[in-house]
């Protein structure tokens, strides 16, 4: 050590005598000290960090696959070139950011720049364990690695993220997912992904703050998440979904919507893990608003030629309807058909709401415009590698060339995914080669269109059953439905084949073939049948709401092997086989989907069939249905009265047979074949059947106050009708119950929305009947809405 430091280190430590003025000079001199030690390391740093290499020769080692040539590019770096350190260093950066090695180092050796680098592995093949839920075959859809390709951690890192929230998005939020490799020869590995599927997490409850006009209980049906039930196991709308929380938002706000409280909205959704950590309670918090009325509904024309009367006349809506944005749509295409027919295409309809918060009305006016002058240059269809181009083209109003309409492209991407043909079905216009023209994108995914089902079947009057069918909503991807199915129980055998061309040469016209077969013993009725039915039909729409469908109906029957006293059916049974040939139509009202209140609908179906085109009959047989259902309550309680009724008579001095009349269970509480007119020989009963009948029901459904996830509604009914008039001249003993004789029903249902399909449980008790007829307290059949 100097003598100058020694010193000034010997002041330092001279203790409490020294004068301030010598401990400020000391204090001075080691800041002085300090700076100088500090420029000295700095300049030393600076001239390593600022050397240089030139490098006459590089050398490769470690390489197998990938050629020097390349890891020189990816190096940067040419022979003679003077680089510094930190250039040397960003050239390792590049070689190892290649993702091509495993391990890389840059070695300067004087002249020589050596380059050793630790190449991946090549994925031998791609392994999943541990995954049962999903298969192997989805899981490598989802992920990016795949054989023969170079080994990627951070890529195997993505795809196990990728398989997680694959896992994720069908209600198993625990799943975990690890990449693992097994090395193998030749600079192979094996890449295994380990899954931990976890359990499903379920939603156990769904809640809404705000509500007042509906229950929780009816706001719940409109979502598309339910409530765990009782067969988790079975049902999966119960598993808890991310996305699907966005759906329901919509479905909510299109619910509040179409019912008049235009200011709805969803404020917050709030998803907490139970916990268990083993379900969801979902909370919904809304603000419903008031609910608003149609006022004043009025059309102006600001286009020439549009004469505004006239569109005001094909208006439905009325002054004092709940108001709902789907009437206002409704009525837009409504007056923009009328347009086209009129030789206006560009003219457009634009609603004009005024709002009242005093008389909480909506005033409505239909302006008529012009709308811009702009072309569909083509329509391009991305996605369907089965369904054709044409099933898709076929449901657009619009070809090339067309004036467009965004309406009418909004309404065929609709009609598009009412197929169920995709899974998904985006539909966007962009501009097309010049500004007046637009190019309509259509992109699709493909989803299963078939569908297998086998099982068993009870009927309390048929015993258990076997029963198969095999279907296909997009047959050969030409957009038909096929079908073969069958039924086998003790007694009786059907055999069905359906066909259906729903654009039938094109056109909106749905062209039908029904083959069937089917055969009863005695043990059934008495005697042994055999039928055969060839039905080809064609069906088309003649309005808004109605439809007509016309057909041919060639039938075959055979009657034998009769075992009873009834001299009316042994005289029917002698006639053997006949054969009918005919011709009929079947008419259809519908106001479900398209009526001004959507809790309420009406359904009328008549049906006319004119045989003796041949065969060996001739008759008209006639039925009809009328439907009109109502939900009141705040949509809890259903309403619901069905009238049906049915004639045929025959001409040419014929009758009918046990076979073509009426004689099934048309009303609840009694057997099948067990009500109408009957013959008595010697005691025993044997029922004839009708050749009219008529019944009304009246019927109600209700909760019961049960958990929803339950699936457990109630119902009650009242029937009253009955079957009669049959053909007496070969009667053996005495006929009764020929003429109409009102029968009397009483009941009530239970509903249950299972895994299995929508069940009714019927419980009977006629209080006005017949003594012949055979009563029935207890009856279970697949609940169908009207």
């Amino acid at each position: 050590m100097s003598d100058w430091v020694r010193k000034m280190t010997n002041t330092n430590g001279g203790g409490a005598s020294r004068s301030p003025r010598a401990r400020a000079r000391a204090a001075s001199l080691g800041t002085v000290f300090t700076v100088l030690f500090s420029l000295v390391f700095l300049a030393l740093a600076g001239s390593a960090e600022a050397q240089n290499y030139r490098f006459t020769s590089v050398s490769i080692e470690g390489n197998q696959r990938v050629e020097p040539e390349t890891i020189l590019s990816y190096a940067g770096i040419a022979r003679g070139e003077t680089v510094s350190a930190g250039e040397l260093n960003d050239a390792y950066q590049r070689i190892l950011g290649s993702g091509l090695f495993e391990e890389v180092e840059v070695d300067p050796q004087g002249s020589r720049l050596v380059i050793r680098v630790k190449e991946y592995p090549t994925v031998n093949r791609i392994r999943f364990e541990g995954n049962r839920r999903l298969k192997d075959e989805d899981l490598e859809g989802v992920i990016s690695s795949s054989p023969r390709q170079v080994f990627n951690p951070d890529q195997a890192e993505r795809d196990a993220a990728a398989i997680t929230e694959s896992y994720v998005q069908n209600g198993r939020v625990a799943a975990k997912v690890t990449p693992r490799i097994i090395r193998r020869s030749d600079n192979r590995v094996d890449l295994v992904f380990e899954i931990f599927e976890g359990k499903n997490i379920e939603v156990q409850r769904i809640g809404f703050v705000g509500n007042r006009a509906f229950s929780d209980r009816r706001l719940r049906r409109v979502l598309e998440s339910k409530q765990a039930g009782l067969l988790r196991a079975i049902i999966a709308k119960d598993t808890f979904v991310a996305d699907r929380i966005e759906f329901d938002k919509q479905v909510l706000n299109d619910f509040y919507q179409s019912r008049g409280y235009v200011d709805f909205r969803v404020t917050g959704v709030n998803a907490e893990l139970t916990r268990e950590r083993d379900g969801y309670f979902i909370t919904f918090n809304i603000q419903e608003g008031q609910q608003f009325t149609f006022g004043e509904i009025t059309t102006v024309s600001e286009h020439e030629g549009a004469d505004p009367e006239a569109y005001q006349d094909v208006l439905k809506i009325r002054s004092g309807v709940v108001y709902s944005p789907t009437l206002v749509e409704n009525s837009i295409a409504r007056m923009e058909r009328l347009a086209v027919k009129n030789g206006l295409d560009f003219l457009r309809v634009e609603p004009r709401i005024t709002r009242n918060d005093r008389e909480l009305t909506l005033d409505v006016e239909f302006a008529l415009v012009r709308g811009p002058r702009v072309f569909v240059e083509r329509i391009d269809i991305e996605g369907n590698t089965t369904t054709l181009d044409r099933v898709i083209r076929r449901q657009f109003e619009t070809v090339e060339g067309d004036p467009f309409n965004p309406r009418a492209i909004r309404q065929a991407a609709e009609r598009i995914r009412a197929l169920g043909y995709f899974s998904k079905a985006e539909v966007d216009a962009r501009e097309g080669s010049r500004p007046d023209q637009v190019v309509i994108d259509v992109d699709v995914e493909e989803t299963t269109t078939g569908s297998f089902s086998f099982g068993g079947s009870y009927s309390s009057s048929r015993g258990i059953g076997l029963t198969a069918s095999l279907r296909e909503r997009n047959f050969l991807g030409r957009g038909q439905q096929a079908g073969l199915s069958f039924s086998l129980t003790d007694q009786t055998a059907n055999y069905s084949l359906d066909f259906t061309e729903p654009a039938f040469l094109g056109r909106d016209v749905a062209f039908g073939l029904n083959l069937g077969f089917q055969e009863t013993d005695s043990d059934f009725s008495a005697y042994d049948t055999t039928t055969g039915t060839f039905r080809p039909s064609l069906t088309f729409p003649t309005g808004e709401r109605t439809r007509l469908g016309v057909f041919y109906n060639f039938r075959y029957n055979d009657m034998d092997n009769y075992t009873g006293t009834s001299g009316i059916l042994a005289a029917e049974v002698a006639q053997g086989s006949r054969t009918s040939s005919a011709l009929g139509y079947t008419y259809n009202y519908d106001s479900r989907t398209t009526g001004l209140d959507p809790n309420s609908g009406v359904l009328v179906e008549v049906q006319q069939e004119f045989a003796g085109l041949g065969g060996d009959n001739e008759f008209i047989r006639t039925t009809g249905r009328a439907v009109a259902q109502t939900k009141v309550w705040h949509e809890e309680v259903t309403l619901r009265a069905v009238f049906e009724s049915g004639a045929i008579n025959f001409g040419s001095g014929q009758n009918s047979r046990a076979t073509t009349r009426f004689n099934s269970q048309v009303m609840r509480g009694f057997d099948p074949n067990g009500l109408g007119p009957a013959e008595i020989n010697a005691g025993n009963v044997e029922h004839l059947g009708g050749n009219f009948y008529s019944v009304l029901k009246l019927e109600t459904e209700f909760p019961l106050g049960l958990p929803e996830e339950y699936g457990l509604t109630g119902g009650a009914f009242y029937d009253i009708g009955g079957i009669w008039d049959v053909d007496t001249t070969n009667a053996t003993g005495a006929v009764v119950s020929e003429g109409f004789n009102a029968r009397h029903v009483i009941g009530v249902s239970l509903l249950w929305e299972s895994a299995f399909g929508p069940l009714r449980f019927n419980f009977s008790h006629p209080i006005e009947k017949e003594p012949t007829d055979v009563t029935q307290g207890f009856d279970l059949t697949v609940s169908t809405d009207f």
